[in-house]
Order: structure tokens, then sequence, then C-alpha cells
């Protein structure tokens, strides 16, 4: 066992008005398997360079373990897979390879292709097994799952179940409630760790958060009623001191010995309660500041005069002369959410495609009802470019609502001013989405929308469309959302 040891990690990048990470301290034990959580931008990359040491910081950064950072950058990708895997971990043997390729389900035949020409998961499965074949290194692990089948997911669940010593950046919920036994969280103010996996740092978190809004409101009360005490106490004070240059209503003279010490009790009583007034607010400043609002996300479906919108009867997506997977046979109607899954490469993505209408080659029958209003989210990000401003007209969205979308989904007011070709993926996702749900439309067509985009996210997203009930045709590999959003499935096999 050995520590990693943060102590007052502060780090901003050059030309940012806040710091990334502001006085952080904390420990880790290496043989902990962590999982990084936070908001898409909050640092969980940025975090992992600067245990790399790829930036230069202030605080410090101690630990007796080397880190290896995934995906490794491979500079030959024209090599066989099995030479990669050496150059990696030049001493292991090749059957440790091919043993280490079977805990995740996999052929050692892909050893002997090049690198270039294996599948983008076939690729992951060999840099994951060389890192871990390197021996000793602890391993700060970026986002594996993002366009992994779910297939592949469960192999890579198993997996990582059977290792232990790495940091696991990554959305799936699956993944992290299966693997990991602790959870790191970057949250708005500081880093916390806490054992156990996604879901009990979930219950612990809202557990904690309502705390902190019912101590909050206490709290809020009772200054309240306090600042009201303390005024009217003030007021009697100040009333009472007059009256000792008064007369009574019989010309007597009163007893000023007594007002003055009755004035001066007041007056005491009055600095009591503004005292307790700033404790109080100073115990207040310290609630609410980690607490994620997860303001709610707004859909508006416009539920069609047909139905079914879709019919499919023995649809084959045809590629190269060839049908790609067997015969499938479904119904789209008005509030139906329709998950379609399988393994990559199958044809997902082209049966959306070829209800948007793209020219995409099938045989048996497909009938889409006319003049239906779709909302479509492409699978890719690499055409996005420009001001948000002029993206929402573009698309012809309504700018203000476009952008609180974005807002309730993590932007800052700085990252409106961004190019969005110069955002994160994950940024770029949610501008997608945010373009998506500011449409109203008869029928939502998704492709792999989680892709890069946050847990928090991914739950207001999975809220709001159980709220709103938008007809919806999708393509995702995020198990969690599946279950929770889908009302029909369509595997393709």
């Amino acid at each position: 066992m050995s520590l990693i040891n943060v102590n007052k990690l502060t780090f901003g990048y050059e030309g940012s008005l806040n710091n990334v990470f502001e006085d952080v301290s904390f420990n880790i034990d290496t043989d902990w398997k962590l999982g990084l959580i936070g908001r898409n931008g909050k640092g969980k990359t940025t975090f992992l360079k600067l245990l790399l040491g790829k930036y230069e910081y202030k605080g410090t950064i101690s630990k007796n373990v080397e880190f290896d950072y995934f995906p490794f950058e491979v500079k030959d990708k024209e090599q066989m897979s099995i030479d990669i895997v050496h150059e990696i971990a030049p001493n292991v043997e090749d059957w440790e390879i091919i043993k280490e390729l079977s805990l995740l389900n996999t052929d050692a035949e892909i050893l002997y292709r090049n690198f270039n020409i294996l599948s983008g998961g076939e690729q992951i499965k060999i840099l994951l097994i060389s890192l871990f074949l390197k021996g000793n290194n602890f391993l700060l692990i970026d986002e594996p799952t993002n366009h992994l089948d779910t297939e592949t997911r469960n192999n890579l669940v198993e997996y990582l179940k059977k290792k232990k010593g790495f940091i696991l950046v990554s959305h799936d919920r699956n993944l992290l409630d299966k693997v990991v036994d602790h959870i790191i969280s970057i949250n708005n103010t500081n880093i916390d760790i806490q054992k156990g996996n996604f879901s009990s740092w979930q219950e612990n978190k809202n557990k904690q958060d309502n705390f902190e809004l019912m101590q909050n409101e206490k709290l809020q009360k009772d200054i309240n009623r306090l600042e009201v005490a303390a005024k009217n106490t003030a007021n009697w004070s100040d009333k009472i001191e007059k009256s000792k240059y008064n007369t009574t209503n019989s010309g007597s003279k009163i007893d000023r010995g007594y007002v003055g010490h009755q004035s001066a009790k007041m007056m005491r009583k009055s600095k009591v309660m503004e005292k307790r007034i700033e404790k109080e607010i100073e115990q207040k400043s310290n609630l609410l500041n980690n607490i994620d609002r997860n303001d709610s996300l707004k859909i508006i479906p416009i539920e069609s005069k047909k139905n079914p919108l879709i019919i499919a009867d023995d649809l084959q997506i045809i590629y190269n002369s060839k049908t790609i997977f067997n015969k499938i046979s479904f119904e789209i109607k008005n509030g139906d959410r329709v998950a379609i899954t399988g393994r990559n490469g199958i044809g997902k993505s082209s049966i959306l495609k070829l209800i948007v209408g793209n020219k995409i080659q099938y045989k048996g029958n497909l009938k889409i009802a006319n003049d239906l209003k779709i909302s479509y989210v492409s699978q890719s990000t690499e055409n996005l470019k420009g001001t948000l401003k002029e993206y929402a007209l573009q698309n012809k969205v309504d700018e203000s609502i476009f952008k609180s979308m974005l807002t309730k989904m993590g932007f800052s007011k700085l990252e409106f001013s961004k190019d969005i070709s110069q955002m994160s993926e994950g940024q770029k996702k949610k501008v997608l989405i945010a373009k998506s749900i500011s449409e109203s439309a008869n029928i939502y067509i998704w492709d792999e929308p989680l892709n890069y985009i946050d847990i928090l996210t991914r739950i207001q997203i999975e809220e709001a469309i159980l709220k709103y009930k938008p007809t919806l045709i999708f393509v995702e590999h995020d198990e969690t959302f599946i279950k929770k959003v889908a009302t029909k499935i369509v595997k393709l096999s």
C-alpha cells in the first residue's frame, strides 16, 4: 500500500479569472479503485494531468508510485497490435498478453492485425491490457467507455473488477457501481472522497443536500426573527434613554439612574442578538455551496395527429450489397420511447439516418407519417463551429431558451462567448441536446446523445424525458439510461 498525498493544491489556467482548484488537500490509497466524477468543465482531466506533472501548480503532490495515462498515445498506428503491447510493456511474454485479453473475452487474433484497422473497442482493449501488463504503475483511466457498445462495456466491467490501483473517469453509472470502491467528486468548492460506489455517493449527497437545505431554511427564519427583535430592542433602548430627560405627567422628575440602567440593559440585549445574527449568517454562508442545483430541463413535444408515426416491417440495412442485421419489425406511436440496441457496426445509426431522410439502402418496408416535425441529434460533433448565438440563428431556435437550457446543464456565462469548435466534447454534446430540446417536434431522434456528458446532466435529461414524455427513438449504450427511459427496445442481431 502507498499513499498519494495532495496538499493545498491550487491551479488555474493562464488568463482565466477563476482557479480550477483552490487550496485542495486529500490522500489516496494506491490500492483503491476510484471513480472520478463531476460536471463537464469542472477539471477531471485537468486533475489527471496535474498528477502526471503536465502543468505547473501551487501546493504539493507527493507519491512513491509512477502514473500511466489511458488512452495511451500510439505514435505508429500501422504497427501490429502485439508489437504495440510489447512497446508499452516490454518485459511481458506473449502468453501473458493472450491471458490478459481472454479476461476481456477477446480472441487473441486481434494481436496479429495492424492497430489502425482495429475497431474502436478493440483498440481500447489493446491499450488497456498494455498498461495493466506494464505493472506497478497507478493507472489514470480517462473515459474508456465512449462509443463502446453494451457488450464491450460489460467485458470492461468484468475486467476492471479484477484489478486494483486506478482512478477511473467515467459517466457510466453502471460501470462505476460495479467496479469502484471509492468516489472522488469534484464539487463547486472542494474535492471530496467517499468510500463506496456511485449509488452510495449519490444517496449520501442527497442526504447532505437535503440537510443543508433544511438547515439553511431554519437559519434564515432565525435570522429574520432576530433582526426584527434586535431592531425593536434597539428602538426601545433609544426611547427609554430619551425619557431620562423628560418629567412625569405629575411634573415630578423621574429616576434617571434607573432609566439609564434599563436603557443599557436593552442595548446589551440588542448587541447580543446582533452577534447571534452574525454567527448564523456565517453558518448560512457555509451551506449550499456544493449543492448542484439541477434545474429542470424542458421539452416541448407536439403530439402528431397521425398514429403510428413510423412502421418498419422486415427492415434490413444494406451495406456493400449485403444485409448487416436480421430482419426487424417495429412501430413507433405517440409517446413511445424506443431504444435501438446492438453491437457496434451493426447498423443502429443507419436506421436513424434512414428515418431522418438520408439515402441509405435497405430491404423491407418503412412507412413514415407525412409532415412529421423531427428533431435530430447526430453522433458526430465535428462540424460544430461559430458562436452559440450564430448556431441558434442558423438552426432557427429561440436563443434565450437555448442558452437557458445550456445554463441549466452547467454552462457558465464565460463559456457563452467561446467558439463551439473550441469547446470540450462534453460541451459540444450539450449544445446538440440543448438545440434539440429547444425545438418543438413530433419525434426526437438521438444518436448516442450521452457520449462525454457528465452524470448530473444525464440525470437531468432522464428526468425531463420522464416528465414531458416526448416521442423518442434513440441509440445509446448507457444501460441505466435505457432502463429508465425506454418503453420499447429493438435489438439488432
